[in-house]
């Protein structure tokens, strides 16, 4: 029976029985997660029918190709070597040049953090402002945020990325130039919104400083001769991030200096050790138990057979408030494509609408459209409570995100409104109905600590790629991004007042814009 067959054949079955029949399942257990995947329309049929997917499309000889350096972006021509970043130990002569760029940046965010390199005044860096976008801005910014309880008390971490010119104007509000470094992150180092707003540094720290300007700029990129020009022959700061990473998958690279330099010492390699206790397990763990290969089946059979356009996560741990965003970015640009890499189209959906936030917060917004509305969803509920001696607290959290998730799939009959409830009207009752059937994964661990951080990051990272395999894709290119960045450079002379634009709308708006 095909897996398309299953499909309809499984929509058919009450979601109630299903579950019953699933209790049992066992959890997946990966560097310090688990995961339990019973809440989904499947059962033994449809997953023996998934695991014979996997070997058809052979997963496991994708994530050898993956960690033995491979070339698995071929748009590019090159492997994706971002794993060797979090390497103890790698084996190749380019994967050992990668590792290096790490310790080349943690040796340099020593420095920095303990004073041995200094400002144009001869003042130690007491503020670190980071300017990238997107890969160059996302994975710092989560890190950053997750701990913030880990700073070291002494330093001001803040961050820019928007075109608009009032977010660098913030980021600098109330800093003295003189005791300010100024991280770039771009790793083409041609990314008109970092250029700007680095240019811009770049004339508030002159203003402040003067002839030793550049002492107060790290550049990571992979266009070394560009950051250098940029620098106009000063003497900055450069460092490495390798032609074989890809900015989405940087988090463990140079570009996350400014956190180096901010957080505690210890932060950043108990980060990259999860994440290489995920690798471990990503490589050595067969079909069945490999906790990468097991999502990134469920992500192609809820999207692309049982139809299911969207997936919502809800982050249940105030240090995941930015795992949403992170993800999407993470998720979206690598697999949300419709062409494969031989220019033929796939055959079917792929990469869903990936959205969420706060578990707790969400719960008073857009939980009711999960339970309520026409619409289906599967959820991913994560949960992992921040390190507190308040066990009340998380009682009361984890008893939410199983709450929510028993509702989504269980649902409420009206039967069961009028058993608890018999003194209400009909039409209220009716309300009150949840219909469920609604699928959901749950992924949890006890305290979220910078180790499973590492991991978890990582573990999406390879569940993103696999399904990127099973689709067809080549998750390491971004064509689509491309293509607004090129039609923005060819609008801005038109808004100058130079030419027309060829599209009538847009020579509309242009016209509205000016007046």
């Amino acid at each position: 029976m095909t897996l398309t067959a299953h499909a309809d054949r499984l929509k058919n079955v009450p979601f109630r029985d299903i579950l019953n029949a699933r209790s049992h399942t066992p959890r997946l257990d990966a560097a310090g997660w688990s995961a339990d995947i019973s809440r989904h329309y499947l059962d033994r049929e449809a997953e023996s029918a998934l695991f014979d997917l996997a070997r058809e499309k052979d997963l496991p000889g994708a994530l050898k190709h993956l960690f033995d350096g491979d070339m698995v972006n071929p748009s590019e021509g090159r492997p994706a070597l971002h794993w060797a970043l979090r390497a103890a130990l790698p084996r190749s002569e380019e994967a050992r040049s990668v590792r290096q760029s790490v310790i080349d940046a943690e040796d340099m965010a020593a420095d920095i953090a303990n004073g041995r390199k200094k400002g144009a005044s001869g003042e130690a860096f007491r503020a670190i402002v980071h300017i990238g976008i997107g890969g160059s801005d996302f994975g710092p910014r989560l890190i950053a945020d997750a701990f913030h309880d880990k700073r070291r008390q002494d330093m001001e971490l803040r961050y820019c990325a928007n075109l608009d010119p009032l977010d660098l104007e913030l980021a600098l509000d109330g800093l003295d130039p003189a005791t300010t470094l100024v991280v770039g992150v771009s790793k083409s180092f041609g990314t008109e919104e970092t250029l700007y707003n680095l240019g811009r540094a770049r004339d508030w720290v002159k203003a402040g400083v003067g002839d030793g300007w550049a002492a107060h700029f790290a550049l990571v990129t992979a266009n070394p001769d560009r950051a250098t020009a940029w620098l106009d022959g000063a003497e900055g700061l450069l460092l490495n991030l390798p032609e074989s990473v890809g900015g989405r998958f940087s988090i463990w690279s140079a570009g996350s200096l400014a956190c180096s330099i901010a957080l505690e010492p210890r932060v950043m390699a108990e980060f990259r050790a999860g994440a290489e206790a995920m690798d471990r397990h990503v490589k050595l763990a067969d079909i069945r138990s490999n906790l990468a290969i097991r999502l990134a089946l469920l992500d192609v059979w809820n999207a692309s057979f049982l139809g299911f356009g969207a997936r919502a996560l809800l982050a249940y741990s105030r240090r995941l408030k930015l795992l949403p965003a992170y993800l999407q970015q993470l998720e979206m640009e690598s697999n949300g494509k419709s062409v494969g890499p031989d220019g033929i189209p796939v055959q079917m959906p792929t990469a869903p609408l990936l959205w969420g936030g706060e578990g707790t917060i969400g719960q008073h917004s857009y939980h009711q459209w999960l339970h309520q509305s026409p619409s289906m969803v599967p959820t991913e509920f994560i949960l992992a409570p921040g390190a507190t001696d308040d066990e009340e607290g998380v009682t009361g959290l984890t008893a939410h995100a199983l709450a929510q998730a028993e509702v989504l799939a269980n649902g409420r009959t009206l039967e069961e409104v009028r058993a608890e409830e018999p003194d209400l009207p009909l039409e209220i009752a009716a309300q009150k109905v949840h219909a469920g059937g609604r699928p959901s994964t749950f992924i949890y661990a006890p305290e979220l600590t910078t180790f499973r951080l590492g991991s978890l990051i990582a573990l999406f990272e390879h569940r993103t790629y696999l399904a990127g395999v099973l689709w067809g894709l080549n998750s390491f290119d971004q064509w689509g991004v491309e293509r607004g960045k090129t039609m923005a450079g060819r609008l801005k002379p038109a808004l100058n007042g130079e030419g027309k634009p060829q599209d009538a709308i847009t020579a509309s708006l242009i016209n509205s814009i000016k007046r």
